[in-house]
C-alpha cells in the first residue's frame, strides 16, 4: 500500500502561501493512500491553471493537457485501460468556461474517474480576471464596474447534465474533502466534486473566514442524495448557508464498464 512518503515528488507546489490548492493536494493524496491505491495504477489528469500541476506534485502517472481538454484525455485513458485509476484535476475556468463542452459531454457520457475542480470563482493563474462562477457584482481587473452576468452553478450543470455523483468539497476541511474523493472514486461512472477554493491573493470576497462561517454539512442534516429532484433544488442554495457534501447519487454503471463487459 502506498504511503504518504511514496506519493511524495521531489519538487514542491509554488503556490502562493495559504492558497487552498494545498489543501486539495493533501486532501487528494490522503484520498490515494486511504483508497489502497498504488502510485502505478493511477492517472492524474489536469487542464491549464493553478490547479494544472498537481500532476507535477504527486508521484503517479501524470498528464498535464491543454486549457479545459482534460475530460477528453481522461476519458480515452480509462477506455483504453479501464483497470486503470484516474482522475481529472481542473480549475473553475478550465472546467467551467474553455472545457464546458467536455464537462457537459464527459456527465452525459457517464465516463468512469473522479473529476476534481478547484473552484476559486476567479482566474488565478492569469492574475485575477473573471471567472465563470464569479459572483454578479465580483469587481476584479477584467470587469472594474462588476461582473454583469449571473455566474454558473457547476453543482445544477452537473445534476442536469447527467452526472451520477455529484459533490461539493471546501479546501479549509481536508478531512472531509478527503473522505468525498474517497468516495467519488469507488463510483462506478462520472463523479464531479465541486471544491470551495479560496485564492488568497485575488479573490478577497471568498475566503476561509467566508466560507467557515456558512458551510455546513449535508450528511449532517438528514439530507439524502438519492432524490435528483432534491438535489437540483438544494444546489441553489448560497445565501446565509452554504452545504458541501454528496448531492447526488445514483446507483448506475458507467458506459465504460458497460463496453468492458461485451
Amino acid at each position: 500500500m502506498a504511503s504518504f512518503k511514496d506519493l511524495t515528488t521531489k519538487a514542491y507546489p509554488n503556490w502562493c502561501d495559504g492558497c487552498g490548492d494545498f489543501g486539495i493536494w493533501n486532501s487528494l493524496k490522503m484520498a490515494l493512500i486511504q483508497l489502497g491505491y498504488e502510485p502505478h495504477e493511477t492517472l492524474i489528469v489536469s487542464g491549464i491553471g493553478c490547479s494544472g500541476k498537481v500532476p507535477y506534485w504527486v508521484k503517479t502517472y501524470g498528464y498535464n493537457g491543454l486549457h479545459g481538454r482534460p475530460v477528453p484525455v481522461a476519458t480515452g485513458a480509462k477506455f483504453a485501460n479501464h483497470k486503470l485509476n484516474v482522475f481529472v484535476i481542473g480549475g473553475d475556468g478550465d472546467g467551467y468556461s474553455e472545457g464546458g463542452n467536455h464537462f457537459v459531454h464527459g456527465a452525459r457520457r457517464n465516463a468512469d474517474f473522479c473529476y476534481i475542480v478547484h473552484n476559486n470563482m476567479v482566474y488565478g493563474l492569469t492574475t485575477g480576471q473573471a471567472a465563470p462562477t464569479s459572483h454578479h457584482g465580483f469587481v476584479t481587473k477584467s470587469t472594474p464596474h462588476g461582473v454583469i452576468e449571473l455566474e454558473i452553478n457547476p453543482i445544477a450543470l452537473a445534476i442536469a447534465s447527467g452526472a451520477t455523483f455529484v459533490a461539493r468539497g471546501f479546501a479549509g476541511d481536508m478531512k472531509h474533502l478527503t473522505q468525498l474523493i474517497v468516495e467519488g472514486a469507488k463510483h462506478k461512472g462520472f463523479a464531479i466534486i465541486d471544491v470551495l477554493q479560496p485564492c488568497v491573493t485575488f479573490n478577497h470576497v471568498n475566503t476561509y473566514e467566508f466560507y467557515a462561517g456558512r458551510v455546513y454539512k449535508l450528511e449532517e442534516s438528514g439530507y439524502s442524495p438519492e432524490d435528483k429532484i432534491a438535489a437540483f433544488a438544494k444546489s441553489y442554495e448560497w445565501d446565509g448557508k452554504i452545504p458541501i457534501g454528496i448531492f447526488y447519487r445514483e446507483k448506475s454503471i458507467s458506459l465504460i464498464a458497460f463496453i468492458t463487459f461485451l
